[in-house]
């Protein structure tokens, strides 16, 4: 399935060209018709590229479901269109075709928190086109003055109401609107790995890149917002092909917001709350069924995925500016833990913090430095399963010594030529799939990402 990156790279570089041409053309003529206030349609477009390695490491066993003890590569090629224009007054409509291919490190199986916040969109080293979001968005001012918006990828600059109610309604991804961080946030820009893109104990429903179908609706007032969506979830977990039984399987998240200024440096709360319903696995049946056929496939949730299951999860996510250039950002997590992953990563809990600090205090505004530590840990139910030998979908060493999952990163983000960042990129790892029998493991990656 991932057979590596040879032979393909004229095939993406191709496709990557043409719609980098396509795309400037049309912005090119946008910017000759449009002001810098206001825009009337957009074209925009980014390509990403990272190349990680990862050391030897030392591990007493490995089973099925292991990060490998050998060296290895990773890589992840994307390039995105992101196309959009308003159909009516306060609509707008949005289509974001993508091209991708990638190889992750050990079939993407053997840790919690991704390296790579970009694998579960790659598909193998082969080039694939695809509609990554397809959604309207409808925006009904409710006065209290008015508030900029600056283009952005699938944002229009324009004017609106601080008071305002809006509909998000498609194709596309619970992060595109619940759970924002402006320092931790795009794996393409911020940390790589994703448990700096989302707290990993998020099981938000998705197909397995990320992206599903539904609505979410907003609401601001002043200081506040107040967001509330659903939607669907895959038809087998972590698989691509979509349910959409959205009012049988689906999942629904809460989040309230509050900005605020400390030591008169702007910050912002967040509370989230979520909640699934689908066809998945418990862990207890799961691991009865294991000691009852020890004769059996050890991944034996997908024996005992036999009705539908609740699994919810709460969260605060912090950030705070603490000067001009330095921010501090702060997510935690918990879910219930009973039932295996829907959508995400083998995650029960977890907390991830650090700091992110832009060049300025050296003369280079545009760069950034960024220092980030992970702790993931799952339920005792999983536990259990996993040091009986049982197998779940990204995990599973064959036996557990458990310790949480600890992972530390350091970026620098080089600012290199208009639009374009290099960016080096270090992660280590302890304990990989909560097991202190293995690892640490190292991780070294370039990425080299730019926008138009």
């Amino acid at each position: 399935m991932h057979s590596g990156i040879s032979g393909h790279r004229p095939v993406t570089s191709t496709i990557i060209r043409y719609l980098a041409q396509v795309v400037l053309a049309l912005g090119a003529s946008h910017t000759a018709l449009a002001g810098d206030d206001y825009e009337e349609w957009t074209a925009r477009f980014q390509t990403t590229y990272v190349r990680q390695v990862k050391p030897a490491m030392n591990a007493a066993y490995s089973g099925p479901n292991s990060l490998q003890a050998d060296k290895e590569f990773s890589y992840t090629g994307t390039a995105t269109a992101y196309l959009g224009f308003r159909p009516w007054r306060g609509g707008e409509l949005y289509l974001n075709p993508e091209v991708t291919q990638g190889r992750p490190f050990s079939g993407l199986a053997g840790s919690s928190g991704f390296t790579n916040g970009e694998l579960t969109r790659t598909a193998g080293s082969t080039p694939k086109l695809y509609r990554q979001r397809l959604f309207l968005r409808q925006t009904w001012g409710q006065g209290g003055g008015s508030e900029q918006l600056e283009a952005d990828l699938n944002q229009m600059a324009g004017t609106v109401d601080k008071n305002r109610v809006v509909l998000t309604v498609g194709n596309f991804s619970s992060l595109d609107v619940f759970d924002d961080n402006a320092y931790a946030k795009d794996p393409r820009v911020h940390f790589m790995n994703a448990g700096f893109m989302a707290p990993l104990a998020y099981d938000y429903a998705a197909d397995a890149r990320g992206f599903g179908w539904g609505f979410a609706l907003e609401w601001y007032r002043d200081d506040w917002v107040l967001r509330l969506g659903r939607m669907t979830g895959p038809k087998k977990p972590n698989m691509l092909p979509i349910d959409y039984q959205i009012g049988k399987h689906y999942g629904d998240q809460v989040e309230l917001e509050h900005a605020h200024e400390l030591w008169a440096r702007p910050g912002r709360v967040r509370l989230l709350a979520w909640r699934n319903r689908a066809n998945i696995a418990s862990f207890r049946n799961a691991l009865h069924y294991l000691k009852a056929n020890p004769d059996a496939d050890p991944q034996t949730i997908l024996a005992v995925r036999n009705g539908e299951k609740i699994k919810y999860g709460l969260g605060v996510n912090i950030e705070q500016a603490l000067t001009d250039n330095l921010g501090f950002f702060l997510r935690t997590m918990k879910a219930n833990g009973h039932t295996e992953t829907y959508a995400f990563t083998e995650t029960d809990a977890s907390i991830g913090t650090g700091l992110s600090l832009k060049g300025g205090g050296w003369g280079r505004g545009m760069d950034t430095l960024g220092i980030g530590f992970l702790r993931n840990s799952i339920s005792k139910e999983r536990r259990h399963y996993l040091e009986a030998g049982g197998i779940s979908f990204f995990i599973g060493d064959g036996a557990l010594n458990y310790r949480p999952e600890q992972i530390f990163e350091t970026y620098y983000s080089l600012k290199a030529w208009k639009n374009t960042f290099v960016t080096a990129d270090y992660q280590r790892m302890w304990n990989p799939a909560y097991n202190a029998d293995r690892g640490p493991a190292n991780f070294y990656a370039v990425r080299v990402h730019a926008e138009f």
